[in-house]
């Protein structure tokens, strides 16, 4: 062979090999799927998110493509409606409450009773362990694959007010209190004397602005990201209610999913939720000078005039969530009523 003809043939060879790899490259994802959450597009969540399916994505080699949107991808209706998407197969991945999930699956409820946890660490123990587990069984009876260890960080929620800093229980008399969609909230508000107002995620600034709600409760983070120092005065560190973002999953699109993608998937959770976590948990902890400085006035009430009111209240949640629930739950809180 002349080398003329060494070198043709080496350059052929060459461009078969570079046009295999852009074949390859550019070939298009097996699954194609969409994840959505109800937190801004600089919030933790959506950051730790992005970076998760980014690595499924390398790791799976572009079989799996999952595009992640914040705001719900602006979707009316919020989070119900998005819930709703879920189970119906029209939306792969989600991130949600516990208390709106219970709206489907009563067991995860157990995740919005108030004054349940202690802190973070009582919280992981049990919603990576057992607990955590019990549910997952019950969500799968409702079409619904919550991924093992796969709840991202909200935080303790909190109370903030337009009208009064909110010391003790009877502070929260006449105040409008802007509430989820869900039973097990609402039924909290009243329990504690305020009016709930049903707003969902994306409405919250527009009501606190409007004055259709007087008051929220969500962690500081929340306070941070929406921007709530803007129409709000007044921060009580109340620690009422711990939230998270429970990643989940339609159960049906979930089995179609091979078993090492799936392995994929559930390892690359496990990672991005603890990233996600140390992120939320440090925002939380460091906020309240920064809120200070943005004019908001910080208190921190007294809890037991909180938990005196709510007998009646554990007693009707804990015939709605299930013994065995109630039973999990206090063996990591210890007896609640």
């Amino acid at each position: 062979m002349s080398d003329i003809s060494r070198r043709q043939f080496t350059a052929h060879l060459a461009l078969a090999g570079g046009m295999a790899l852009i074949s390859r490259s550019a070939r298009s994802a097996d699954f194609k799927l969409r994840q959505y959450h109800n937190q801004p597009a600089d919030s933790p969540l959506h950051k730790r998110l992005v970076e998760m399916w980014a690595a499924v994505k390398s790791e799976s080699g572009g079989r799996v493509d999952v595009a992640t949107f914040a705001d719900n991808n602006q979707l009316a209706g919020s989070d119900p409606a998005a819930l709703k998407m879920l189970v119906d197969g029209e939306l792969d991945f989600f991130t949600l409450n516990g208390g709106l999930i219970g709206t489907v699956v009563p067991a995860v409820n157990v995740q919005g009773l108030p004054f349940a946890f202690q802190d973070e660490a009582q919280v992981y123990r049990a919603i990576d362990g057992d607990l955590g587990d019990y549910l997952a069984k019950e969500m799968t009876a409702k079409g619904i694959y919550a991924v093992p260890k796969g709840c991202f960080e909200n935080g303790f929620r909190q109370i903030t007010c337009s009208l009064r800093p909110i010391r003790k229980v009877e502070d929260l008399s006449g105040v409008k209190m802007r509430t989820p969609d869900s039973p097990i909230y609402v039924d909290c508000w009243r329990a504690l004397g305020a009016t709930p107002v049903v707003v969902n995620f994306n409405k919250i600034y527009e009501a606190l602005k409007t004055g259709e709600a007087d008051a929220q409760d969500n962690p500081l983070n929340v306070a941070e990201l929406l921007k709530l120092y803007e129409v709000q005065k007044y921060v009580s560190l109340t620690n009422h209610i711990w939230s998270g973002f429970n990643l989940i999953a339609n159960l049906k699109m979930w089995r179609g999913l091979p078993g090492d993608v799936q392995r994929i998937i559930e390892r690359n959770a496990e990672k991005y939720v603890k990233l996600q976590r140390t992120d939320t948990d440090t925002m939380n902890h460091d906020l309240g000078p920064q809120l200070e400085k943005r004019g908001m006035m910080i208190n921190t009430p007294d809890a037991a005039s909180f938990r005196s009111r709510l007998g009646p209240y554990y007693a009707h949640w804990k015939e709605t969530i299930g013994s065995k629930t109630w039973t999990l739950l206090e063996s990591h809180v210890g007896k609640l009523a």
